[in-house]
């Protein structure tokens, strides 16, 4: 579960300060699919941000599972990411001289994990994003849609609870963007894994089950697009 409570984070001081997030609050279930949009510099990816414990906020609380990360010191706040949070971004992110499969095993091998382990958590990393058959080539040899659905197998490998997907189609033409779309929302029906997706896109905005705009850091809208029941079923609103 991810919990916002009265969050502000704010750059630069006195007069001169932006609230980047101006008091947001929201609760997003275990198992959700949601989407932020709103225009550029409107705090949705300082939302993803402050949640994976890369920025602490101003004030307020931000909770993953009950764990205040806002608390977390930044080794703590490391161990999340690496064990509980996969983070899928615009840009790819791979390692150019590493494989396709040595990128996806890279988050395990810096947690310590044992290389049989790796190697066969890698290969259902992969298998899940339909990516098996590459898993020999080098970055440079796949396609951009390619290169992203590694890269969505490299924020599973740690079989997360959460991913936060920052605008993960931005690179992608309309085709390739359904593709990874249709993938991120096979992954969260398969695996009740939770998705926070950050996107400008209304058609890929219409994937998630809700969708929360911000403008100037603040909640606007908060527009369901499917209702979920206290015991995790989902039904269509209205």
């Amino acid at each position: 579960m991810i919990e916002l409570r009265h969050v502000v984070k704010a750059f630069g001081s006195g007069e001169t300060a932006v609230r980047a997030v101006n008091d947001l609050s929201f609760v997003c279930p275990p198992g959700s699919f949601w989407a932020m949009m709103g225009p550029s510099g409107s705090g949705k990816s300082t939302v993803l941000h402050l949640i994976a414990g890369l920025t602490p906020p101003t004030s307020g609380s931000v909770l993953v599972d009950g764990a205040d990360v806002a608390k977390m010191n930044s080794a703590e706040a490391a161990a999340l990411r690496r064990r509980r949070i996969g983070y899928v971004l615009q840009t790819f992110n791979l390692m150019p001289f590493l494989t396709a499969a040595e990128n996806v095993g890279m988050p395990l091998v810096l947690d310590g994990v044992k290389q049989r382990e790796v190697d066969a958590r890698v290969k259902d990393a992969l298998a899940m994003v339909n990516m098996s058959h590459r898993a020999a080539h080098y970055p440079t040899h796949l396609s951009g849609g390619e290169q992203q659905r590694v890269a969505i197998a490299r924020a599973l490998v740690i079989r997360p609870a959460i991913v936060l997907a920052d605008e993960p189609t931005g690179n992608l033409d309309r085709a390739g963007g359904r593709v990874i779309m249709d993938l991120i929302h096979d992954i969260n029906e398969r695996t009740g894994v939770t998705v926070l997706l950050v996107t400008h896109d209304p058609v890929f905005a219409a994937y998630a089950r809700r969708v929360l705009r911000l403008v100037d850091g603040a909640l606007q809208q908060d527009m369901p697009l499917t209702e979920e029941s206290p015991d995790g079923d989902i039904g269509i609103a209205g």
